[in-house]
């Protein structure tokens, strides 16, 4: 019997980039998984095996350690399911540029997984990178002005 793809894919959200469970990584992805479209996205165009993917997991939850996916939408068609979600994580982490703050950022995407005997092959997704840096800019210039002068120049 053949486990519901939309069930599937609600629990990877949850175990591998909420919670950044990387002994559940396996039982997920594919051995070869492909970043099909994911504009600015440091994989994208790449396909990754389990351990690729997994360095890209540690890397893009570092800053946000406590980030949580809110489904909004799924719709399953044959080996794919698009899911419409929003993203929320706490800026926990020092990324280039941009000091970490402490504070809540937000953001919507789409994103296209595709599906192999119920383990994931692959994304094609969209996001609003655009906001997420905004968000970053601001929260940094705020920060810049709570320091004492003579440390944010250093």
């Amino acid at each position: 019997m053949t486990k519901n793809k939309k069930i599937i894919l609600k629990n990877f959200l949850e175990d591998v980039w909420e919670k950044g469970d990387l002994s559940t990584v396996d039982q997920y992805i594919a051995p070869a998984y492909q970043v099909f479209h994911d504009p600015h996205d440091l994989w994208e165009k790449n396909t990754l095996d389990i351990a690729g993917f997994k360095k890209r997991l540690v890397q893009s939850r570092h800053a946000f350690p406590d980030q949580k996916f809110q489904i909004i939408h799924m719709i399953e068609e044959e080996d794919k399911v698009a899911v419409v979600w929003r993203w929320t994580g706490r800026h926990k982490e020092d990324i280039p540029n941009f000091p970490a703050t402490d504070r809540c950022l937000e953001t919507s995407g789409i994103t296209i997984y595709f599906f192999r005997d119920e383990k994931l092959t692959g994304h094609w997704q969209n996001t609003d990178r655009l906001g997420i840096f905004q968000q970053l800019q601001k929260n940094a210039q705020e920060f810049s002005k709570l320091m004492p002068q003579e440390v944010a120049s250093e």
